[in-house]
Order: C-alpha cells, then structure tokens, then sequence
C-alpha cells in the first residue's frame, strides 16, 4: 500500500511542473505543488470595479498563489468531503504540494461538463440541456448543504464514471470575503457564464431559461436578490451582438445576459 505523505514528499522535490500525475499500484494520483505567487494589483482593480458597479458579486477574490494556495485549496478539500461534496480525495498535504487522488477511473479520462456541452452541440438541444442541468443540479446540492463552491465554470465541473458530477479547483475561498449568499449567487453567475453558449450554439437557450428561474427560485432570498441585483447592474450586455465579432468572451457575456435576463 502506497504511504501517501511520504510518497508526495520524494515526488514533489523532484516534480518540475505544477500539476502531475502519477500510477502507484494502480492508481492514478495528482500532485499539486505551489506555484508563484501572485501580485496583489490586479485584486485591487477588480475590487475598484465592484465598487464602482456597485456589484458585490466582483468582490475579488484574493489568490495569492504559492504555499497559501495550497493551504486553501487543502481546507476547502477537506470542509467539502466532510459534507459529501464529490471533490478529489486529499490524501497526503505538505507546505508547498499536496496529493489528491482521481476523481475517475485510473488511466480514464474525467471530461469537464465545459468540453462535455461543446462536444454535445451537433447531438442538439437536449444533448447539451441533459448535461447543463447535471451541472445545475449538482450546484444545488453543495449549496443546500450549507456550502460553495470556489470557481464555479463548467471547466471546473467534471462527470466521472459513475455519472456524478464532482468539482476541482479551489485554491481561493470566496467565504473568506463574501457572505454565505452572495457565494451562492457568485457560483450561480459563474456557472451561467461559461455555460450559456453552448445553449445557446445548440438552440437551447429558450428552453433553459425556466430551468434557471425555476434553480434560482429554489435558492436563498439572499442569492436571489443578488443576482437580481445584479442581472440589473449588468442590462448593457444586451446591447452586445451575439455573433463572434467582438471575440468569445464577450459572446460568453452576451449569452449569459440571454440566460439571466427575466
């Protein structure tokens, strides 16, 4: 049986990029190790605009990159599994790496729900709306568990071999800054955003939008009213073409605004 710690402590001094992954005695494990830090200006900006939109919802959300990262990402673990959330287990945590093991089958690939619904598009509206509401579905259940999520893009989002949807990523905590609501809302906006476009490639964006509202309405009168807030705050977006002319995030933010819009 492998031991973890000590496996993680000879792998990482010797790992030269951020994330590897590795096969002992059939297993498939992820090493994770801290990477630069990173500059404190670019949160001050975004936090300038918040402010400035009156949008609580852009509070940035500080990662500082390198050991704190990874003592964040370590805790955020840790709190999720303890209510079930299907996230990679935490096997073994040092300073400056830690040890996760696969969500999925070793050797198979666990596809993100964001290249899922791109690969769906040809297959039609159902395809992709099949999925999208697996992602909804299981948003939901973290945040019915008192939790949320950290980034919540469907990149972030993985379908593994049993079919459930389990989350990665969480090198920053948005408790840390935000309220238990706005967290929710902020996993709510972050999710429209990178899924909206693949409804909307897919002619199902229509159908999706009672879908939303129906989600939304099962949230928390704080969440509700922060993405109300917000979907006001942001009315200028339909005023965006929703060809690719202005580039694909903004196409993103146009079809976001599609889906939020009441």
């Amino acid at each position: 049986m492998t031991d973890y710690p000590e496996f993680l402590r000879a792998q990482a001094a010797n790992q030269t990029r951020s994330i590897a992954s590795y096969h002992p005695e059939g297993e498939q494990l992820w090493l994770k190790k801290a990477g630069a830090r990173n500059s404190m200006g670019r949160y001050r900006a975004m936090g300038a605009l918040a402010r400035l939109l009156r949008l609580p919802l852009l509070t940035p959300v500080p990662n500082l990159g390198g050991e704190q990262a990874i003592a964040t990402e370590a805790r955020r673990l840790r709190e999720l599994a303890g209510l079930g959330v299907h996230v990679p287990a935490l096997l073994a945590v040092q300073t400056d790496a830690l040890l996760l093991r696969h969500l999925g089958v070793p050797g198979q690939p666990t596809p993100s729900l964001a290249n899922e619904m791109r690969d769906a598009v040809p297959a039609g509206a159902h395809a992709v709306l099949t999925l999208w509401q697996q992602g909804l579905s299981a948003i939901g259940e973290v945040h019915r568990g008192g939790s949320y999520l950290s980034q919540a893009f469907a990149r972030n989002l993985v379908r593994c071999a049993d079919d459930h949807v389990g989350f990665i990523d969480f090198e920053d905590d948005p408790g840390s800054v935000l309220p238990l609501g706005l967290c929710h809302a902020r996993d709510a906006l972050c999710f429209a955003h990178s899924s909206a476009l693949a409804l909307h490639e897919a002619g199902a964006l229509t159908t999706a939008r009672p879908l939303w509202t129906a989600w939304v309405e099962q949230g928390s009168p704080e969440m509700q009213a922060a993405l109300a807030a917000s979907v006001r705050r942001l009315s200028a977006l339909r005023h965006l073409p929703t060809s690719r002319r202005l580039g694909r995030d903004l196409q993103r933010a146009r079809t976001a605004w599609d889906l939020l819009a009441p």
